[in-house]
């Protein structure tokens, strides 16, 4: 493991950001010195993962307040202006408007005080994501079989997700770290492979054992017993825990209802949209159709085929144990019926 130790940082009046474009098969940081270097990185998920978007969007908001200053009312507006961009570069995961927000409401007290902040929520994160992984943990502990454990996850909710610890994958750490991992399940996560390129390089890094699966044999390893439970993150939650996380969530949450398995969502308070009332109201980013036609560049395809790639699907709750902040339980869903199958 490289000595940087934070997904994204400052250093100089830059942003630093682990690539993750660039893994498992190098490691590499990229320098952003402008706001449009961060959104081409939002953008093309050099940094990702719903803490982390937070962070990305405070530390643009310094960026533009630095460049621009904030001495005047039109300096001013060209930062808000700036933060606005930023804010839409990813609309389904709510952490980057908050963190846009978060810093542009000490923008009158200029750059020096809005980077303050920022640097602040880099702090905070590892807190809180250790904090809401420690809960999910012992609501684990107390669902499951007392001995190792098979855990399921999809996407990447781990270090590379946040600033510095994980959600999802933070859990799973606490786990290990206690004897309570058997061997972690990772979904390859079509079409962009978080789980095969990102989340299998954080656990074996870890020393942590693990086997990368297709999304679609999730439900058949359920059914033939070899899992335990399932442990996801998110990029939004609604306020009753209806939540938006990576696409094939909600797929996996139907498969696990059905074989009676706890399926928890670890997320901190930022994720949590209390504005909207349920998922309805969750907007779900589609992305370009070459990430389903194209593979490395090579077509998978016959060319001009249509596609529907979502970036993100809704969850609702009442599928769902429990959805955990730093807080504890936000939200429980309805008590399953025991099923066949396992």
């Amino acid at each position: 493991m490289s000595r940087v130790t934070r997904t994204i940082d400052w250093d100089t009046d830059a942003v630093v950001i682990i690539d993750q474009t660039a893994l498992p098969g190098a490691f590499r940081t990229l320098r952003l010195d402008t706001v449009d270097e961060l959104i081409d990185a939002i953008r093309r998920l050099a940094v990702r993962g719903a803490p982390a978007l937070g962070a990305a969007g405070a530390l643009g908001v310094a960026l533009a307040a630095r460049k621009h200053g904030t001495a005047s009312p039109e300096a001013l507006a060209t930062v808000r202006a700036e933060a606005d961009r930023l804010a839409r570069a990813r609309p389904t995961a709510v952490n980057l408007r908050h963190g846009v927000e978060r810093a542009l409401a000490f923008v009158e007290h200029g750059p020096d005080a809005v980077l303050a902040e920022a640097l602040a929520m880099l702090d905070e994160d590892e807190r809180v994501n250790r904090a809401a992984s420690r809960h999910a943990a012992d609501l684990l502990l107390s669902r499951c079989p007392d001995r190792p454990l098979r855990v399921l996850t999809h996407c990447n909710t781990g270090r590379l997700a946040t600033v510095a610890w994980g959600t999802a994958l933070g859990t799973i750490r606490h786990l290990h770290a206690e004897g309570r991992i058997d061997v972690v399940l990772a979904d390859e996560t079509r079409p962009l492979l978080q789980g095969s390129r990102l989340t299998a390089w954080e656990l074996a890094d870890a020393g942590i054992p693990y086997r990368v699966l297709p999304d679609s044999a999730a439900a058949s390893a359920m059914a033939r017993g070899m899992v335990d439970c399932v442990v996801v993150g998110a990029d939004r939650v609604a306020a009753n825990g209806d939540t938006a996380n990576k696409i094939g969530t909600y797929g996996l949450a139907v498969a696990a209802a059905r074989h009676d398995l706890p399926f928890v969502v670890v997320a901190t308070e930022s994720t949590v949209d209390r504005k909207l009332p349920d998922g309805s109201g969750i907007v779900v980013e589609e992305r370009a159709g070459e990430e389903i036609t194209h593979v490395a560049g090579v077509a998978v395809a016959p060319e001009g085929t249509p596609v529907f790639n979502p970036a993100f699907d809704v969850t609702p709750v009442e599928l769902l144990t429990a959805v955990v902040t730093e807080h504890g339980v936000l939200a429980e869903g309805r008590p399953r019926k025991p099923a066949l199958g396992r």
